[in-house]
């Protein structure tokens, strides 16, 4: 069963669970989250159903036919162990189901040979796009995101993305970029775009999760956004759960306004108050794009759509959130965006922006947010290389770096005198960010957010340069 983050996969399975139960049969539910595994038993306490857990810090009720259990408890005790037995079952409900080619989920399939098993997932195919048609039978898809988004259940995404950064030579791994050559390769002090610049241009301070390339890139994230000002903090897969949810809940209460984090926040955690992510890890799977994106399409209450800063121009290798995925079962084949392969591999995608309310829309075709129509094909705009810009449905990138030169000149004038600086600093910075030679007398002014993030950004770069000539690690 194929449905999207938000569309309510755990609802759906409670009422099949419950009909089954009605009609005599025992039932086993396998994730492999602790989250994942109290979502379930309290949408089971909400529809009266009783069932027992398999899972430390959960209290036991093996006697009852439904049953919520851990892969990782259950093939411990059970399976690798004998700690317990396996749970009876006529019916194994598997979460995340993407997941179900791995080991541990294929010795507990072949424990219960006449059992009927079903999949629950936003995104059946392995991490290289191809079918899990070694596993299930059939594939049902039971909603869309697109679909969800035209009936309000979901919000409509706003995606900015540079050009795609350079990644010649970083090694392809079991279908995804090596994560020890990317995070050498990303982690460095201006992603394009520079992440704390935009997101103080773009965000307008939303909270805000970031999805990184390994440990010590979110952990650097994090870092420079506290530098800026910015309450953020760092997760990552050793950070006790307990402190992980507390963190959590303090980005939905608003005491926190960013978390970074590396391969954590993918799945398993429902935030709707956060409306914007930054994907700051490029990625050749289109089951981790669709994923870490899912996780900032539900609705909230003044949410009135999702914003993406998509830094390493994801968007461009998979296309939009919103379009139509053709799924196989294929063990050969891949899950394909058509629609995306439709608007040209080398060309320019048709992709582009309503002008009244920056809803994402097919070029030439009215805006179903505002309901804006066009007059005439808007004129493609080139980025200027390393600039975060919105992704239009004609494939530019419309630029968003509308800073007046001189008032940014103003700013820095400002912070070189803070700094105790020649004026010639701020001079040399435009020349750089601008391309041009300011002429004549300013007065400064005070610097926004954006231009202090931007100059701090500079000085960074700067600093490791002249330890790299120096020879320093």
């Amino acid at each position: 069963m194929v449905a999207p983050t938000g569309s309510g996969k755990t609802v759906i399975a409670v009422e099949l669970i419950r009909r089954a139960r009605a009609r005599g049969e025992r039932i086993l539910f396998v994730d492999h989250r602790r989250e994942i595994t109290a979502q379930t038993c309290r949408k089971l306490w909400d529809f009266r159903i009783d069932h027992g857990t398999v899972q430390s810090g959960f209290p036991p009720r093996p006697g009852e036919p439904v049953q919520v259990a851990s892969i990782q408890t259950v093939h411990a005790r059970a399976i690798r162990g004998s700690t317990s037995y396996l749970p009876a079952a006529d019916l194994i409900v598997i979460d995340e189901a993407h997941h179900a080619r791995a080991a541990t989920y294929q010795r507990l399939i072949a424990a219960y040979p006449s059992a009927r098993i079903l999949g629950l997932t936003a995104t059946p195919c392995r991490g290289d796009g191809r079918g899990l048609g070694n596993i299930f039978e059939s594939l049902i898809e039971v909603a869309t995101v697109g679909g969800l988004i035209a009936a309000g259940w979901l919000v409509p995404t706003q995606v900015y993305a540079p050009i795609r950064p350079d990644l010649t030579g970083v090694a392809v791994r079991r279908g995804d970029y090596a994560e020890n050559q990317l995070a050498a390769r990303v982690n460095t002090d201006r992603l394009v775009g520079d992440i704390v610049e935009y997101w103080f241009k773009l965000a307008e301070r939303r909270k805000t999760v970031i999805f990184a390339t390994g440990v010590a890139h979110s952990v650097h994230l994090r870092d420079e956004f506290r530098r800026a000002g910015v309450l953020a903090e760092h997760v990552d897969g050793p950070t006790p759960t307990e402190e992980r949810d507390t963190m959590l809940e303090r980005l939905a209460g608003g005491d926190i306004e960013i978390v970074t984090n590396c391969q954590v926040l993918t799945e398993g955690w429902d935030c709707p108050e956060v409306s914007c992510i930054v994907l700051a890890r490029p990625t050749k799977s289109l089951e981790l794009f669709r994923q870490m994106v899912g996780r900032v399409l539900r609705p909230a209450p003044g949410k009135t759509n999702a914003l993406v800063l998509d830094h390493a121009g994801a968007v461009f290798e998979h296309g939009l959130v919103d379009d139509p995925i053709n799924w196989t079962l294929g063990e050969d084949d891949r899950a394909e965006n058509l629609a995306h392969r439709a608007r040209g591999e080398y060309e320019p995608p048709a992709l582009t922006t309503c002008p009244e309310c920056s809803a994402v829309r097919f070029e030439g075709q009215p805006c179903w947010v505002c309901s804006w129509h066009p007059v005439a094909k808007p004129k493609i705009v080139d980025v200027a290389e390393g600039e975060l810009g919105a992704v239009n449905r004609n494939r530019s990138v419309q630029n968003v770096n509308s800073d007046d030169p001189v008032d940014f000149y103003r700013m820095l004038l400002y912070i070189a005198e803070e700094k105790g600086r020649n004026p010639g600093w701020a001079w040399h910075k435009i020349k750089e960010k601008f391309g041009i030679e300011l002429r004549g007398r300013f007065r400064s002014i005070p610097p926004s957010d954006a231009v202090r993030a931007w100059a701090r950004s500079r000085d960074i770069a700067f600093a490791r340069e002249m330890a790299k000539q120096r020879g320093a690690p």
